[in-house]
This record gives C-alpha cells, sequence and structure tokens, in this order.
C-alpha cells in the first residue's frame, strides 16, 4: 500500500496487495450513507466473497442502495449465494449467463472483465484485482480516488448496469473517451475491428520518447504492437516489459515464450517477476503518462474483453506508479536469451500448438 497522496483536490492511494486493499475498501463500504456500486469479474464464493456479502448485507438494512454487476464465467457460484443482499434490496446482475450450446466456446468468448466500485459520490476504487482468496499473493495495482472522480464512475458503472445484457449497447454507446480534470478513461467494448484500449496503447507507445513500461500477467501482443515496441528500441527508447515467471494460466506462459527471442534481440528488455503472479495492469510512458486499469496485453482483453482503463499525467499519483513499478522490479530476473533457447521441447511445442489459439487467451 502507498502513502495517500493528494491533488486537484483529489486523494489517491495504490494498492499493490490484495490484502490491505480488500481492509481499506470495507472500511470504505461499512461508511457508506447512500449507495454501493460495484463491477467485478470474479465474486468467488470463499471466506472473503461471504466477508462481503456480510459486511453489503448491514448496508442493505440501513436503506444503502447496493448495485452489483459480475461475469457469469468469472464468477461461478452457487444459487443462493448472493441471496442474503437480494433479499434486502440489493439488485445482482450476471453480465452473459454460460450458454450450452454447440458453439460453446465461441458463444461465452466475450466477458465483462472490468472492476470499478464506487460509493457515495466520493470513493472510487478501479483496477486489477477480484474478490478471492485464489489471488490473494498477487501482485495487482488498484487505485482507492477520494473525490469528484467518483460521479463520472458512477455514470460508468450505470450506464453499464442498465445495458449489461443488451448486446446493441457495444454498438450504440460509448463511442468515446472521457475526460476528467487530468484523466482520460477509455471503455473497451468486445470489438475485432475497434478495439479502443490497444489502439490507444499503440499511440502512446509510438509517441514516446525516452521510454516505455508495460506490466501484464498475460502478454500476448499482437503484431502491430510487437511491431510498435520494437520500432521504438530501435530508436534506443528504453522499451521495458513485466510479467510473472510462472501466471496462473501456463499454457498461456508458453505461447507467450514464443515471441520473446525476437523482441530481446531487437532490444526489448524483459523482466519475469520471481514471488508469485504478477497481476497488475500498468503502463508507464516517459515516466510522464500512465495507463492503469483491468485490460491485460493480449489478444483476448483488445478483442472480446469489457474493460476500462484510466490514462492520466497527475503527478501526485504518477509518482506512486514509479514508486510502484521501482518495487517491482527489485523483484524480478532479467530474461536469459540462452535458457530461452534451451527451453523444454515440449514447451516450444505447445507454444507452437497455441498459436491458432492466441486470440482465446
Amino acid at each position: 500500500m502507498s502513502p495517500q497522496k493528494e491533488n486537484n483536490n483529489m486523494k489517491y492511494q495504490l494498492f499493490d496487495t490484495p490484502k490491505q486493499w480488500l481492509q481499506s475498501l470495507i472500511e470504505d463500504i461499512e461508511k457508506a450513507e447512500k449507495y454501493i456500486y460495484i463491477e467485478i469479474y470474479r465474486f468467488q464464493e470463499d471466506e472473503i466473497g461471504e466477508k462481503l456479502i456480510e459486511v453489503l448485507s448491514e448496508k442493505c438494512k440501513e436503506n444503502v442502495s447496493v448495485k452489483i454487476v459480475v461475469d457469469a464465467w468469472g464468477t461461478r457460484v452457487s444459487d443462493d449465494f448472493f441471496e442474503p443482499i437480494i433479499s434486502l434490496g440489493a439488485k445482482v446482475k450476471f453480465y452473459q449467463k454460460i450458454k450450452l450450446t454447440w458453439d460453446f466456446i465461441t458463444s461465452n468468448h466475450q466477458r465483462n472483465h472490468r472492476k470499478i466500485i464506487v460509493i457515495d459520490d466520493n470513493i472510487s476504487h478501479i483496477g486489477s484485482a477480484n474478490f478471492s482468496e485464489y489471488s490473494q499473493n498477487w501482485r495487482e495495482s488498484i487505485v482507492r480516488f477520494e473525490g469528484e472522480i467518483a460521479n463520472t464512475f458512477k455514470k460508468i458503472f450505470l450506464e453499464y448496469f442498465k445495458n449489461a445484457n443488451n448486446h446493441f449497447f457495444k454498438a450504440k454507446t460509448n463511442k468515446k473517451n472521457i475526460k476528467f480534470q487530468d484523466f482520460t478513461i477509455i471503455q473497451d467494448l468486445p470489438s475485432i475491428y475497434t478495439q479502443r484500449a490497444k489502439v490507444h496503447l499503440e499511440n502512446l507507445i509510438s509517441k514516446s520518447e525516452k521510454c516505455v513500461h508495460i506490466m501484464s500477467p498475460y502478454f500476448i501482443p499482437g503484431y502491430k504492437l510487437r511491431r510498435r515496441m520494437i520500432l521504438s528500441a530501435r530508436k534506443e527508447i528504453d522499451v521495458n516489459v513485466y510479467f510473472p515467471i510462472h501466471s496462473d494460466v501456463r499454457l498461456v506462459d508458453y505461447l507467450r515464450d514464443k515471441y520473446l527471442g525476437q523482441l530481446h534481440s531487437e532490444g526489448v528488455k524483459i523482466w519475469l517477476y520471481r514471488p508469485n503472479n504478477l497481476h497488475a495492469k500498468v503502463f508507464l510512458f516517459d515516466n510522464e503518462t500512465f495507463v492503469f486499469g483491468s485490460s491485460n496485453f493480449d489478444y483476448r482483453s483488445f478483442r472480446y474483453m469489457h474493460e476500462i482503463l484510466v490514462e492520466g499525467t497527475d503527478p501526485q499519483l504518477n509518482e506512486l506508479f514509479l514508486d510502484f513499478l521501482e518495487n517491482t522490479k527489485k523483484d524480478c530476473e532479467a530474461f536469459d536469451y540462452n535458457k530461452w533457447l534451451n527451453r523444454p521441447k515440449i514447451e516450444k511445442f505447445l507454444g507452437w500448438l497455441a498459436t491458432p489459439l492466441r486470440y482465446m487467451f
């Protein structure tokens, strides 16, 4: 957890561990007087999930409005898990229930991966973490805002809550980025052609003059992103990527590894996080512009997921991200090209085998 910073009538905290973040979030929920809005990919039926249901139930009894959107794939819970709060007036929506059809994978591939929590027009939490014991030891990136930006996130949440399962929603709304002071909020919707988050990151990489830092647990960039990174490195711009040695999806690691030799040879610096899964999604450009949120640096996030990213240049929050980057790098080891060349043949084969399925990860 970072120290609290203040600027432009707003306060910021950056959390890198789920445990500290959840403690802060529960304190905010317990203080809520008007509403609690939650949009999250995974809301597990475990000790953490049950604790959140408990504190939300108490707020419902105090007539605090509770609205929740969860993803039906990420949140696979028993039928009565949310019943304690629903019976007290809370409204819970599951984005896109799983369809048991002959094209099971295709029909269920578009998911809501966003993480947005808004409380009482003043508190908002945006970042990478879910409600799950499974990921309690991961390194995450969650920003707690205290200030008027909460009203902007409130509008974003309510629009999505209203249209969560309206498949025409993606074609009619959220076509423009949303500005608030020094921040730009990018809402990405499933689209093979538009991919706003990817295009935005491509442009920031191209415009960078000194350095680029890309942090994502699942690193499977498409050709254009790889090309932008390589061109920047050829111009002697310091291009760095960070991901875990082993993510929680090993097949993704084998597919990821397929691209690393070329990137390394072209001057891109690769850093492997050692302690556990680096699940943070953080992008820094020229040490002045930051982007963070829910989107991974891979085909699936950019093409098929509902995602949210926040870009900004606020110096106080930027300082927190630079500290976060420095502390993360301390637990990383540099990419070893010879070790990569001599990795097990089965891993090379699995990476090759998974290549046609790269859009699914």
